[in-house]
């Protein structure tokens, strides 16, 4: 039993760097350090000591102890645990400053949800454990801690990477931990089945073995990490190596020109100034599907309730405004391939048969990867008046919440495709309906209508890997404020 846990604690550690640890359990002291700190220079009770303070707030000091592993989650999404962030200090700072002024805003907000709320009400806390946090924080992360990881890189803090391919931009990454490494890198070797064993890639790194026995390697070496860094025009090639890391029990990030349009539009960790995707198998089980369904019950019943007035108000204007049915019902393609009908808001003129203009015109943006493309691919001659209101506050889409309560859309996830486009489909491409389809979606958020129809598929392939209820949270957060802009909406 000893043996099994030992093993399941190695394997954990393999995909977390053990510096991670030491930041998380320091965040999580000096925030609940700070919390207490303020509750006793608040306490209404002066007479009362340290000791006697604790042993009649127990209630409170639980809470702000669960309040202090909140604030690690939002630390996590806000790049405060990335090695490049870390080692800088003014990014650090700014970070710190943001992360901690979202947590104390959520705190804030839950307090105004919760009756009673006799911890959470004394708002004046949270105020002074900010104080103390921020220059705490600072001084514990940004000057302390960044010592010790830097100090220690090559030792305590090492984590050996095996790179997977010899694209240039590891190529490049080898080259430059070979003459500055402030972030305990061991560049061990190169992995590449288009190169013969011992052959060097860089000055003092080799090919160490191919993909073959890439699980064989990695024990042999001891191996913590894979770096892929495969320029391959073959997609799928790239999607499957992929596919075979994320099968074995290390970290695995990628760098690779398939995913540049991720680390143009999201903030990603960096080694030595190159961005890396985490691509680590994390979220996919039983339980987070689950819970994501949950979720979408629950939310989308609530929005249906909340907005059955807007509901109203556009079905009656629809209806005055042009000849024919309210909704508009569409042939999708769903989970796994499978079809579902679609609902709109209708936001154009009835069309008997099929739109050949629009389907040409969506088939020659499927082919073309200019990435100033518009993925608005519409006639305009069609659009009504109102649809052309309701298209850009992308109000058109809110039917689209029964289908959420049917089972056949999620809130988040990448947006349904027609028929027609499915079968045009490249095959890397069709990885897209291994999850259930959204109503919005990272592409939505971070490209709108600025992006090519590829990178939109990557986009959504980066969430399909990193889907969690917590990000299906930011995308619903960061959907609000691009439909208010109606940025690239059409």
């Amino acid at each position: 039993m000893i043996l099994s846990t030992e093993g399941i604690i190695k394997k954990f550690k393999k995909k977390v760097p053990s510096f991670k640890f030491l930041f998380g359990i320091i965040d999580i002291l000096v925030l609940f350090g700070s919390f207490i700190a303020a509750m006793y220079l608040l306490r209404k009770d002066v007479s009362l000591n340290f000791i006697e303070f604790l042993g009649q707030s127990a209630f409170p000091v639980f809470t702000f102890f669960l309040l202090s592993l909140l604030y690690v989650i939002i630390f996590q999404y806000n790049g405060l645990y990335r090695i490049n962030i870390i080692i800088t200090r003014a990014a650090h700072l700014a970070h710190i400053m943001k992360a901690i002024y979202y947590g104390a805003l959520n705190i804030v907000l839950i307090s105004l949800l919760i009756e009673p709320a006799d911890v959470l009400d004394h708002r004046s806390i949270i105020f002074v454990s900010v104080l103390i946090a921020i220059p705490a924080l600072y001084l514990f992360r940004a000057e302390l801690l960044r010592y010790i990881l830097i100090r220690f890189s090559s030792t305590s803090f090492k984590r050996n990477v095996i790179i997977v391919g010899d694209g240039k931009a590891g190529k490049m990454l080898a080259t430059k931990l070979m003459y500055e490494n402030p972030i305990g890198l061991n560049i061990l070797g190169f992995v590449d089945d288009d190169k013969v064993l011992n052959e060097e890639v860089v000055i003092g790194k080799k090919v160490i073995g191919n993909l073959n026995n890439l699980e064989d390697i990695i024990d042999k070496y001891d191996a913590d990490e894979l770096l892929i860094a495969v320029d391959d025009e073959d997609n799928e090639k790239v999607l499957e190596v992929i596919d075979l890391c994320k099968s074995l029990n290390v970290s695995v990030r990628v760098t690779s020109e398939l995913f540049d349009i991720v680390a143009r539009k999201v903030s990603t960790e960096k080694y030595a100034e190159i961005p890396v995707l985490d691509v680590s198998s994390h979220y996919n089980n039983a339980l987070t599907l689950g819970m994501k369904r949950t979720f979408d019950l629950v939310i989308s019943t609530i929005a249906l309730i909340l907005l059955a007035p807007v509901i109203f108000i556009i079905t009656m204007l629809i209806k005055v405004s042009s000849s024919g049915p309210v909704l508009f019902k569409q042939t999708r393609v769903g989970l796994y391939g499978k079809t579902f009908q679609f609902y709109k808001f209708r936001s154009m003129s009835v069309l008997d048969g099929e739109d050949e203009d629009r389907k040409k015109l969506m088939l020659d943006f499927m082919n073309n990867d200019n990435g100033d493309a518009d993925t608005k691919v519409i006639n305009n001659n069609r659009v009504t008046w109102i649809g052309n209101l309701i298209r850009k506050s992308s109000l058109d889409e809110l039917p689209q919440l029964f289908n959420v309560l049917m089972g056949e859309m999620s809130l988040v996830g990448p947006r349904p495709c027609l028929p027609y486009e499915y079968q045009n489909y490249d095959d890397w491409q069709k990885r897209r309906v291994s999850v259930i389809p959204g109503c919005t979606g990272v592409w939505q958020v971070w490209g709108r209508s600025s992006v090519s129809f590829k990178e939109s598929v990557v986009l959504d392939l980066y969430y399909i890997n990193n889907m969690s209820p917590w990000f299906d949270l930011q995308i619903i957060y960061q959907t609000i404020p691009a439909l208010f802009s109606t940025r690239g909406a059409r």
